[in-house]
């Protein structure tokens, strides 16, 4: 039946810059079932930058941008002959068995209030049902930078949302607060929480323009047995940056060009 296989062999086109987005399935009920706060979890951040960190240890991708429950990854080198069923598959199921490993982490090995068993089976439960959705984006080079700071734009509107919203929750219920907020446009919202005394421009820039996982060049000593003494290295290392500033051509010609 290897003829009924109509889309295995579809590939993605020559000569683009391959880029995948992987969104989390259902993480608004995940956030409820273990308790995230809000409008932003440490715990869950951090479960979402060792799981970036995972797939660039796994795929050696050229960059990969995360914010809510979103990885926006870009290539390097193409893998499986980038059969576009094997880059869906493969990376969506890896991204939720590394999340699986590392939420689970970030929740019931290092909280202390789950103390119920009960408790902790149901959470357990729920957390095995996570899932990501991966789709393929092939784009130009020149679309390249557009693209991230079309995915920047969208974690700012979500950062100043959550804070609005949860704001105006601690006050009242969520249909009522919905409706404040409905229509409002970004001043207005800016207006809105520096009467309650949360100044946006002095949130973490990790909640207000994501997190950027891609190779930097280190210093190290190493021995040169040749001459017999420790001399300075460079090497390349993963590194996490929870202070992104707006992205701009130049950071990603350079991460293109590395």
């Amino acid at each position: 039946m290897k003829e009924c296989e109509i889309f295995s062999q579809l590939k993605v086109p020559c000569g683009s810059k391959i880029l995948l987005r992987l969104d989390g399935r259902g993480f608004y009920k995940l956030s409820q079932q273990i308790g995230l706060k809000k409008p932003y979890d440490s715990g869950f951040v951090q479960a979402m930058v060792n799981t970036g960190i995972e797939l660039f240890q796994e795929f050696s991708p050229s960059f990969i941008y995360t914010f809510s429950d979103e990885f926006n990854i870009l290539l390097s080198d193409i893998p499986f002959s980038g059969r576009i069923e094997k880059l869906n598959s493969v990376f969506a199921s890896f991204t939720a068995n590394s999340f699986f490993s590392n939420i689970l982490k970030s929740t019931i090995m290092e909280k202390k209030s789950y103390n119920n068993k009960g408790q902790v089976k149901n959470i357990l439960q729920f957390l095995k049902t996570i899932s990501f959705d991966c789709r393929v984006i092939p784009l130009s080079v020149k679309m390249v930078p557009d693209y991230f700071k079309g995915r920047q734009d969208e974690a700012w509107r979500n950062c100043l949302n959550g804070y609005a919203y949860w704001t105006l929750r601690k006050k009242m219920d969520k249909k009522k607060a919905i409706n404040v907020l409905s229509g409002l446009k970004s001043n207005q919202i800016h207006d809105l929480l520096f009467e309650e005394d949360i100044i946006m421009g002095e949130i973490p820039a990790w909640q207000r323009r994501g997190i950027g996982i891609y190779k930097i060049d280190e210093k190290v000593n190493v021995y040169n047995p040749v001459m017999q003494k420790t001399v300075k290295s460079s090497r390349k290392r993963i590194f996490s940056d929870c202070n992104l500033s707006r992205f701009e051509v130049d950071f990603f010609q350079k991460i293109i060009n590395d």
